[in-house]
C-alpha cells in the first residue's frame, strides 16, 4: 500500500483560501482556520513525509485551539468602539423623551422616533404625554412617564 503525503503547500493554499473566504463571510472563524492551515504547512515543511492523519489532527487541534483562544481572549479584552450601538438601533434611543402617538393602555402603546414607529411598554399614560426610553427588549422600548 503507498503512503500518502499532502505536500505542504497545499496547506498554504488552503490556508489562503480559508483567509480569501473570511473576506466574503466576516465572522473571525475563517480565519483562524487559514491561520491553523498556515501552522500545519509549516510543521509539514519542517517534517518531511509527515502522515496525513497526523496533519488533518494537528489541523483540527489547532483550529479548535484557535477559534476558542480568540473568543477567550475577546471576553477578556472586548473591543471597543467609538459607536458601540451601531446597528442596535433600539439601545441608541435610550435616555430619549418622546411624546406618546397612542396612548399607553393595559402597558402597551406607541411612540414615533425619527422616521419609525415603535411599540413601547411602561406604565398606562394618555396620548401626547413624554416619556423617557429606559431599556429595550427586543423590538419593544420600555418606557417611563417623563418629568415636565
Amino acid at each position: 500500500m503507498e503512503e500518502i503525503t499532502i505536500p505542504f503547500w497545499y496547506w498554504w493554499v488552503a490556508a489562503a483560501v480559508l483567509v480569501v473566504l473570511e473576506m466574503f463571510a466576516p465572522g473571525v472563524f475563517f480565519l483562524w482556520l487559514g491561520v491553523a492551515a498556515g501552522a500545519v504547512g509549516v510543521v509539514a515543511l519542517a517534517i518531511p513525509g509527515l502522515d496525513w492523519r497526523i496533519e488533518l489532527l494537528l489541523f483540527a487541534a489547532l483550529s479548535v485551539a484557535a477559534v476558542i483562544g480568540y473568543r477567550s481572549f475577546l471576553k477578556r479584552r472586548p473591543i471597543e468602539t467609538d459607536a458601540p450601538t451601531l446597528n442596535r438601533r433600539g439601545e441608541q434611543y435610550v435616555g430619549k423623551v418622546v411624546p406618546l402617538t397612542e396612548a399607553i393602555v393595559n402597558g402597551v402603546g406607541r411612540v414615533r422616533i425619527g422616521d419609525g414607529g415603535w411599540q413601547v411598554e411602561g406604565p398606562d399614560t394618555p396620548v401626547g404625554r413624554r416619556v423617557r426610553v429606559v431599556g429595550i427588549d427586543g423590538i419593544v422600548l420600555k418606557v417611563e412617564r417623563a418629568d415636565d
